[in-house]
């Protein structure tokens, strides 16, 4: 399975607010199975979709 990083956000805001969350919550309204995580390296949020990998055609 890989993710795709949809949008990142830094994790300074001002206290109280959650741009990642409200862009995840957004996401998700329209269907998209998004979801956020931290960074550490990058002190960042991520908002994420996981994705399959597609499944390779076996040749006999």
């Amino acid at each position: 399975m890989s993710r795709r990083v949809l949008e990142r956000f830094p994790a300074g805001g001002p206290r109280g607010s959650w741009p990642a969350e409200e862009f995840a919550g957004a996401r998700r309204d329209e269907g998209v199975p998004a979801r956020v995580v931290m960074d550490l390296a990058s002190d960042t949020f991520l908002v994420i979709v996981e994705q399959r990998a597609p499944e390779r055609i076996r040749e006999e």
